[in-house]
């Protein structure tokens, strides 16, 4: 078998193994296409190749010549440690479509543009479908298909490009933390060292300048802060000049290439003042710049994290076992192990890993970290047990309802993961700034160095306002703006059970000008009573319980509960086929007998006459096209209407009720609670219509069961109560845990509050830049004031986004 030569990488493969490229080209030599043949021992060769000639750095491999690219040594993980089937089981999850997704956190993003370098690299990848990176948390989220590009090749080209990736593990991220920490920490303590004593010789310095110092005095005190100066910009700034040089190996000019290019030009043109022996060293200057911005830097990774922490708390808490019963004996099982059906025991103080319901046992449960409820809420038989809340004064046995990945707390992880990896427009907006911001900085600081120079003809006052035009722009400020607000206004909603599904939603959310409430489970209660019955001929109740049963629509729920209070003892009947209509009735067949049940709209459409003159909702129940008789139900509104109404009204949204409800019950409840606005006995689809009807208005539906999906997605925002239907949480983009109206009042606060955040925090950005640069530019400003204004104005962003935290708390 013959040996092939890798494009990228020149080590030798068999043929058979290497990947095939063919491409055609016109050559000046002839007018006849030619064919350029090249071979790749795997995809991440061939897309480090690719991205390097798309942005025209080919040069490289001239540079290289014959030598051939060593295959990786890291101290880092082995890369073909990710293929494995051990990680994949651990980090690596398969989404309905077929492709794998993995969370990742990426080492080394300094800015905006890192994160913009990794997300565009990843994305020239074939068979990488999706590439999301937070910045404020480093979180990498990655969809591929793992049958084109392997999870191996996807670390190699983020590792091509100058960065690292290792799996995102709660567990393990506090130990990495504190690692960093303490590297951050032996680079700050040798810089504050340093500078703390080249200022001692500057004060000496200055002292002289004033009464007399001699130039070789001079030149001893230069030379001493030459030596303080040198580990303070090569290994506390270090971090610059790694940044600065994979942003220019990429093409891309970030913050670091502003710190690094003036640190170090200053520090060379004080070396050539030292050993030329005249003028004014600026020793000083470099060891400040670097010690201030790396302090900055140092702070605001604090403040991202203290801002990030909420999710990891919550992740971090999740059971990772669970005590299985089988046939009277327990045992202690992983929770990926834990089917449908399984019997699981719960002991007081343990916290439930998966959603559930209760067969033995009775008590109460602390569901304050999901839902914000102060009160534990008792449990008994046939009752719901959620995950991520705490058992605190009875044993359990209950019964999974759903495995761990569709449990209540694993969703609400992934749930808060993937919001954050979604950004807002105006974020994306500040990030297409940042990307051009630096370089525009350099080439303003080149036009002022040579107007200072033509014009006082003063090299080095020139150059050091050049210097300091550099210093104090700052990009991270502009960078932060968004994503750091944003986070905080996620987990300050996930403390208190009001889950966003994307950062995004709230900026749109913040926009609504349009309201629209679904009645029943929204406005009311959704816990309907039996008030008063009538029968027109004799009932089977077994039979109704049966119908009724196979619908989880609270007034069909409600029949039940009637039925069951009446006669504790009644078992449903079998039936043979079952049907629901949303915001309709339910249809069924029991022994060839045609059975129907639902409002009077449902039972017209039948072809049965029934009258309502009640503003109650009406059940009713007929069989064979023959009505039997119906139940009114009495539905109380939720707590805090009035005040999600009035907060409406102050703040100009216009609110509209929807329900499938005949129309005296609508009016009624509209009256009652203070609604002007309403429609009713309207199918899903006219529900949806009636949304989509006012598209030129940003619109918020709130709904909670499945005759609520197509509304939900209609509106720009639709917001789903925790305990409607699967499928309406499914397609929400807000999900309320708790199902209080004052936690949708809540979500407009945090999203109003964000939002106006997100917008204070860029005017700060813009309006520092707007009057530094000039002040700079007009020589106000030494590198040392430069350097703690670039550092402030990223910690005056991050402050004012925790004004958030600070406000909801008083």
């Amino acid at each position: 078998m013959s040996k092939i030569e890798c494009s990228h990488c020149h080590l030798d493969f068999d043929e058979e193994v290497m990947i095939k490229e063919e491409e055609r080209y016109f050559s000046e030599e002839s007018s006849a296409p030619q064919t350029a043949v090249r071979y790749f021992c795997c995809k991440g060769c061939q897309g480090v190749f690719h991205l390097l000639r798309d942005s025209g750095l080919e040069s490289f491999y001239d540079k290289l010549g014959d030598k051939k690219l060593s295959a990786p040594t890291h101290t880092l993980d082995e890369s073909a440690a990710f293929d494995s089937e051990t990680f994949y089981g651990q980090f690596v999850t398969k989404n309905s479509e077929g492709f794998y997704e993995v969370s990742l956190i990426i080492e080394g993003l300094h800015c905006a543009a890192c994160v913009w370098l990794n997300e565009k690299a990843l994305h020239r990848l074939e068979g990488v479908i999706e590439a999301h990176i937070n910045f404020t948390n480093n979180k990498a989220k990655i969809i591929w298909a793992d049958h084109i590009v392997k999870l191996s090749s996807i670390i190699d080209m983020i590792r091509a490009i100058g960065y690292n990736a290792y799996p995102y593990d709660p567990s393990a991220q506090e130990a990495k933390a504190n690692s960093q920490r303490k590297a951050y920490y032996l680079r700050i303590v040798v810089a504050l060292f340093a500078a703390m004593n080249i200022m001692w010789i500057a004060i000496a310095q200055y002292a002289g300048y004033f009464s007399g110092m001699t130039q070789e005095m001079k030149t001893i005190l230069n030379v001493a802060e030459w030596i303080l100066a040198t580990p303070v910009l090569f290994y506390s700034g270090w971090g610059f000049f790694k940044g600065a040089y994979f942003g220019l190996k990429n093409k891309i000019v970030s913050m670091d290439m502003l710190v690094a290019t003036g640190a170090l030009l200053t520090y060379l043109y004080s070396i050539y003042i030292t050993l030329m022996q005249e003028g004014e060293a600026y020793f000083d200057s470099v060891a400040m710049i670097i010690t201030f911005v790396l302090l900055g830097k140092f702070l605001e990774v604090l403040s991202k994290k203290s801002v990030a922490d909420t999710m990891d708390a919550i992740a971090k808490h999740v059971p990772n076992e669970v005590t299985l019963m089988h046939e009277g004996e327990s045992e202690r099982r992983s929770v990926y192990e834990v089917k449908v059906g399984d019997i699981i025991e719960i002991k007081p103080g343990e916290k439930a890993a998966i959603d559930g319901e209760v067969m033995q046992g009775e008590g109460f449960f602390d569901e304050s970290s999901l839902s914000g409820e102060s009160h534990p809420i008792y449990k008994k038989e046939g009752e719901k047990i959620i995950s991520g809340t705490i058992c605190i004064d009875a044993l359990f046995h209950y019964r999974a309802t759903k495995d761990f990945s569709h449990s209540t707390l694993s969703k609400l992880v992934s749930m808060l993961e993937s919001a954050m990896r979604k950004k807002p427009r105006i974020e994306m907006a500040a990030n297409q700034i940042s990307q051009y911001f630096s370089t525009v900085i350099l080439l303003v600081a080149l036009a002022t160095f040579f107007v200072w120079w033509l014009w006082p003809h003063s090299f080095d006052r020139a150059f050091m306002v050049g210097i300091s035009v550099i210093v104090i722009a700052c990009p991270c400020a502009l960078a932060l703006a968004t994503p750091v607000a944003t986070l905080i206004g996620l987990n300050l909603g996930g403390k208190r059970g009001i889950l966003f599904k994307e950062a995004a939603q709230l900026e749109t959310m913040a926009k609504t000008q349009m309201l629209i409430l679904d009645k029943t489970g929204t406005i009311t209660q959704g816990r309907p009573e039996v008030v008063n019955s009538t029968l027109f001929k004799e009932l089977d109740k077994a039979l109704l319980l049966a119908l009724c049963s196979s619908s989880l629509h609270p007034i069909a729920q409600a029949v039940v509960a009637h039925l069951k209070h009446e006669e504790p003892s009644l078992r449903p009947l079998a039936l043979h086929t079952s049907k629901q209509l949303p915001s309709r009735g339910i249809a069924a067949v029991h022994e060839g007998r045609k059975i129907l049940g639902g409002n009077a709209e449902f039972m017209k459409e039948n072809g049965i006459t029934v009258e309502v003159k009640t503003h109650l909702s009406l059940f009713f129940f007929a069989i064979d096209e023959e009505l039997v008789g119906y139940f009114e139900l009495k539905d109380r509104p939720k707590e805090g209407i009035k005040e999600l109404l009035s907060f409406c009204e102050e703040s100009g949204i216009e609110v509209l009720m929807l329900t499938g409800d005949h129309q005296e019950s609508a009016r009624f409840i509209a009256e009652e609670v203070g609604i002007k606005n309403y429609r009713a006995e309207l199918s899903p689809q006219q529900k949806a219509d009636i949304v989509a009807s006012h598209g030129e208005k940003v619109r918020v539906m709130v709904g909670d069961g499945v005759n609520d999906i197509l509304a939900l997605a209609s509106a720009n925002i639709g917001i789903a109560m925790g305990s409607g239907s699967d499928i309406a949480i499914e397609v929400s983009d807000v999900v309320l845990l708790n199902d209080s109206l004052k936690s949708l009042k809540e979500a407009f606060v945090i999203s109003r509050r964000t939002y106006r955040l997100v917008k204070q925090n860029l005017a700060i950005s813009l309006l520092y830049n707007a009057l530094t640069i000039p002040l700079a530019m007009a020589g106000y400003v030494i590198p040392l004031i430069a350097a703690v204004s670039m550092s402030f104005s990223s910690l005056l962003v991050v402050g004012n986004s925790i004004r958030i935290k600070w406000k909801w708390n008083r």
